[in-house]
């Protein structure tokens, strides 16, 4: 112990003093704890400094005696940091940061330019719709503000119709109120508005913003002299807002263009030699079970390519075949379930050439991936979490498919113990070598995602058992009740005329839901 923090001070050394994020590691290389920094050194540092350890809390105590390697990505400025680190917390849910958590994400700016008369609005998620979208922001107050300059300055509505009309402005008068040019009953016609519209997307995108700020603050300066306080103030508010809301700042979304120190070429190759494989593991599978009760018993699949997560092709299952808490039972089924849709799904594709080659038929799957003729390709290694019985269940259903060819292997989470079928030693690589680490990286996402899905099921089973209190409640009605509604939440807000609509609901169940639910 005492010679990994000397390693730790030794490295911490030549630590850069820029803005960044740090993910605190264990002994097992698990992240434990995501931080940010406006001088990576200097917070690194703090943690291992006597003092610290006799005023923290024992939450950080705890934090600072399980740390047992660390990692930084550096970024250019704060705003980035804490863009960088919600994402990191979200994606591992570190055991030692409660917030940031839970599925909430920083607002962004909307446009959709396809519209006739197009409009600038909050949301939270970004979709595939085509629309223009800025940000994210991490200041919201400075973002509002911003918005609602930008909506005076450019003449912009901010009314919700997709095409208003003359009926819209007669409950409306935002022309007189907020400044806006009014398209809707041709004060301005769709191309006039429309410069306006992509005068503010440049002004959003940094272009012009010298010039602009320059006339701001002389306006504000202007305002002073003259006396007039609260116009200065309001101005120097704008400028604020806008200062937060235009700094600079990468989005790192879906993984792209985030700094790391991880090296998945070099850990692909690595991992290959270790485990004696016919070439890097370009694609890789693990499976993860998770089990918090015999009600909710699911399944992960995270697909690794070129060692990055490759999250469209990930697969969540509920269990079929098993009724109870089986780790092994579990593993054969969803590894049976995976690999015999693949199968099923590269015969439909090559049925001709299947059917009469002699090539193995994983050798086969393989090299008709390599040529893009496969739906999915066949994985040059499989990972299941767990030892000897998880790996055997799982090579048993691999061996019926015809697949027993296709590298398998195990991962104990204990000491990191890999093992292989039909061999009872396992294989130990050094916790500091990118090999392990990578296989900590897929494992660790497998089970992230499995839990992730149980969560939503057991929150979906909580929500819906509401119901089950309900005097004169039954298993149809609850089901026809849910199947009208899609949920509680939309039956919760229903009037007992609309709950009739449900098959099997009646006027008096229709009452007795309403008055249970106002109570």
């Amino acid at each position: 112990m005492a010679d990994n923090r000397l390693k730790i001070r030794e490295r911490l050394l030549g630590t850069s003093t820029q803005p960044g994020v740090y993910l605190m590691k264990d002994r097992l290389g698990s992240i434990i704890y995501v931080g940010k920094a406006k001088n990576l050194k200097k917070r690194l540092s703090s943690y291992f400094m006597p003092s610290r350890r006799g005023k923290a809390d024992i939450k950080t105590q705890a934090l600072i005696k399980s740390i047992w390697d660390f990692e930084i990505h550096e970024v250019r400025n704060e705003e980035e940091a804490l863009i960088l680190e919600s994402k990191l917390i979200k994606q591992y849910r570190p055991r030692y940061n409660v917030s940031q958590k839970d599925d909430k994400r920083f607002l962004m700016v909307k446009v959709q330019l396809k519209e006739r008369f197009p409009r600038f609005e909050l949301t939270r998620i970004r979709k595939e719709d085509g629309a223009k979208y800025f940000g994210p922001f991490v200041h919201s107050a400075a973002l509002k503000g911003t918005l609602e300059w930008i909506n005076r300055e450019f003449g912009l509505r901010t009314c919700r119709p997709k095409l208003p009309g003359e009926n819209d402005y007669k409950h409306c008068h935002a022309d007189i109120i907020r400044n806006c040019s009014a398209p809707c009953v041709g004060k301005v016609d769709e191309e006039g508005y429309r410069a306006r519209v992509m005068e503010a997307v440049d002004f959003l995108e940094g272009k012009g913003k010298r010039s602009r700020f320059a006339s701001l603050r002389e306006e504000m300066q202007k305002a002073a002299e003259q006396l007039n306080f609260e116009k200065a103030a309001k101005l120097r508010d704008v400028i604020t807002n806008l200062e937060k809301t235009l700094s600079p700042a990468r989005a790192f979304a879906k993984g792209r263009g985030v700094p790391t120190t991880v090296k998945p070429l070099e850990d692909l190759a690595e991992l290959g030699e270790a485990l004696g494989l016919r070439r890097p593991p370009k694609v890789m599978e693990c499976f993860d079970i998770s089990n918090v009760s015999s009600t909710h018993i699911v399944a992960s699949m995270v697909r690794f390519m070129d060692g990055l997560p490759d999250n469209g092709n990930y697969r969540r299952y509920r269990m079929k075949t098993v009724e109870s808490q089986d780790d092994f039972a579990s593993m054969a089924e969803v590894v049976r379930r995976r690999y015999a849709r693949i199968l099923l799904e590269a015969r439909k594709a090559n049925e001709e050439y299947l059917e009469h080659s002699q090539e193995p038929i994983v050798e086969a799957l393989w090299r008709l991936g390599d040529e893009g003729k496969c739906p999915i390709m066949l994985p040059d290694l499989v990972i299941v979490d767990g030892g000897k019985g998880q790996l055997s269940s799982a090579v048993a259903e691999l061996r019926l498919l015809g697949l027993q060819q296709m590298p398998i292997v195990g991962l104990a989470k204990q000491r990191e113990e890999i093992f292989f079928p039909g061999e009872s030693e396992p294989l130990l690589i050094d916790h500091g070598r990118g090999a392990l680490k990578l296989m900590q990286r897929i494992r660790d996402e497998a089970h992230r995602f499995a839990n992730g899905y149980n969560e939503l099921l057991l929150r979906k089973r909580m929500r819906e058992s509401l119901l089950d209190d309900v005097p004169g409640m039954s298993v149809t009605r609850k089901r026809a009740l849910l199947e009208k509604f899609g949920s509680v939440e939309r039956i919760k807000k229903a009037t007992a005329k609309e709950l009739m609509k449900a098959e099997g609901i009646g006027k008096v169940t229709a009452d007795a839901i309403v008055e249970w639910f106002s109570k």
